[in-house]
Formats: structure tokens, C-alpha cells, sequence
């Protein structure tokens, strides 16, 4: 059990508390979005890893599935307890079981409403998206043996809005030229802006190659670093021996990076689990930073 604020998740037994699974359904899949009950339940219930988070007299909330195929599904929370964290210590729940496992990675097939709250927590969009049960969705996934391979515009900005979302209190990002595509993505903008601004303390350290290409383009980024001074800072490369350096990446003070050889693409690697990783790219990245120089231009730009 996790204890969560006013709410706990547990694990149910299925064939036995079943009933408060199917409360918590019934209302937002059957009702809420009219999909029809002989679809929204089906004969993988019974085989699956279900978790209930419950308020604090005990009545269920909220709900999700672990199946035998892998997959996370069936997350449902009741209106009342949305945007409170629910689904997050949810979906941590059912992670935590596929690691205890030993699954190499999950899937799910989230609804397109709810894709960078899966983003968040580092799954990746595979292929196009589909209509099920008359909801349009997107097919996710997210490793959790390894470092993942990242292929494509959609799987780096989403495995960015992870790493920003699992950030602590630091955040270094090591950019050509704040990356067109990337670092202008709006779910990138937000997740920085939800992390400058969610506690005191928050840092986002930037270190360009090249400074003035974002500068005549107005990039985003360079308004958000205005409008909160005390947490971004910007560096240009200017020592001999960085320039050469072709790769670029992004690392949080927890677990978490991302990292591109060639920093003009987005195929890379990333992971959300990977400490030892993190830590090495955040010390090369330190380093850098002390031999760069600061980009005062951006502090006078008028956007």
C-alpha cells in the first residue's frame, strides 16, 4: 500500500473485490464516455494485476489493470479526484509491479486526452493513432529494462516532458541552438514551466553552441528565462575545446536523461532509471559550464 495525501492505492484481489473495480468504471467509462459495458469489460479482468485507490473513509476512486500481455489499462478516476495526483500513484503502482516482475517494458493505449499524462511518466508513442471503443487513441510504451531507443520528433519530445517531470530541483540541458522541434514543443514549455515555477529552489542551466540563431528566432525559451530569472540561466560555448563537442542532451538530479550523438537529430538514447547515466553527463556537462560564458543578450530581449 502507498499512502497518498487523503487517498491509499492498494492491490485487490479481483475475484473478490471486484465489485469496486467496476464502480469506479462504470461511472467514467460507461457513463461519462458512453462506452458500451459489454466492451468496457472483458474475460482479461480476471487474469490481471488490479490496484483501487480508495479515499479515506474507504470508498474506491480510482482504478487500473496490469494484464498478462504487458499492457496498463482501464485507468479510471472519479471527476472529484482528478488533477490530484490519483492516476499518477496509479500508474506508479502498476510500474512498480512490472518491475517487481522483471518486465523488460509495458504498453498501453492511451486516449489521446490523456497522452502527455503518459508522456510525463516516460511512455513513448508508437505508430499512428486509432480509434478504439469510439475514442481516438495513441499506442505507448515505456522501457523499463535499459535505456531506451528514441527514434523520432513525437519520442523525443515525450521522453523530454519525462525527464523535466521527474527532475527534483536541477535540470541541465546541453542544446545546439535550443533545438527547433524540441525546445519550442508546447509540452516541453509547459513541463519547464510547471518545474520553475511548482517549488522554490528550481534550476535549469542551458548551454548553447550557438546563442544568436534562438535570439533572432525568439525562441520560447528565451521569454520563459526572462519572466523567471532566478531559475534559467544561459551559457554560450567559447573554449576551444568544447566547440568540436557534436552531441546533445538533457539530465535531472534524479535518474533521469536523454542523450542524441549528434545534436542536430533526434535519434538518442534515455532512460528514467539510470542514476549512474545522469550523474556522468551532469558532471561533463559542469565542466562545460564553467568554461562558457554567459549569454547577458538574452536577459535585454525585448519579446
Amino acid at each position: 500500500m502507498s499512502a497518498t495525501r487523503d487517498y491509499h492505492v492498494d492491490a485487490i484481489d479481483y475475484a473478490t473485490d471486484a465489485g469496486a473495480v467496476h464502480q469506479v468504471r462504470d461511472v467514467v467509462f460507461v457513463q461519462e464516455q458512453q462506452v458500451p459495458r459489454e466492451l468496457e469489460r472483458d474475460a482479461l479482468d480476471p487474469l490481471s494485476h488490479h490496484v483501487v485507490a480508495r479515499d479515506a473513509s474507504g470508498a474506491p476512486i480510482g482504478t487500473a489493470r496490469l494484464t498478462p500481455e504487458h499492457r496498463i489499462g482501464r485507468m479510471a478516476v472519479l471527476s472529484a479526484w482528478r488533477g490530484r495526483g490519483v492516476g499518477d500513484a496509479l500508474l506508479v503502482a502498476l510500474l512498480d509491479e512490472a518491475r517487481r516482475r522483471q518486465w523488460p517494458d509495458v504498453s498501453l493505449h492511451a486516449q489521446v486526452a490523456a497522452e502527455a499524462f503518459y508522456a510525463r511518466h516516460g511512455f513513448l508513442p508508437e505508430g499512428e493513432r486509432f480509434i478504439e471503443a469510439g475514442i481516438e487513441h495513441q499506442a505507448m510504451r515505456r522501457v523499463l529494462a535499459g535505456p531506451g531507443s528514441i527514434a523520432h520528433r513525437a519520442e523525443a519530445v515525450a521522453i523530454t516532458t519525462a525527464v523535466i517531470a521527474q527532475a527534483r530541483r536541477a535540470l541541465v540541458v546541453y542544446s545546439r541552438a535550443l533545438d527547433p522541434g524540441l525546445w519550442d514543443a508546447p509540452a516541453v514549455v509547459d513541463a519547464l514551466r510547471r518545474f520553475a515555477t511548482r517549488q522554490t529552489g528550481a534550476q535549469v542551466q542551458l548551454l548553447l553552441q550557438d546563442a544568436a540563431t534562438p535570439q533572432r528566432a525568439l525562441a520560447p525559451l528565451i521569454g520563459l528565462g526572462q519572466r523567471l530569472p532566478s531559475v534559467f540561466a544561459f551559457r554560450e560555448v567559447q573554449d576551444p575545446v568544447d566547440l568540436p563537442y557534436t552531441a546533445a542532451f538533457v539530465a535531472n538530479d534524479d535518474h533521469g536523461y536523454y542523450f542524441r550523438p549528434l545534436g542536430h537529430r533526434f535519434d538518442g538514447e534515455a532512460g528514467l532509471s539510470h542514476a549512474g547515466r545522469a550523474r556522468q553527463l551532469r558532471e561533463e556537462f559542469s565542466q562545460m559550464w564553467e568554461r562558457a560564458r554567459p549569454v547577458s543578450e538574452y536577459r535585454a530581449l525585448g519579446i
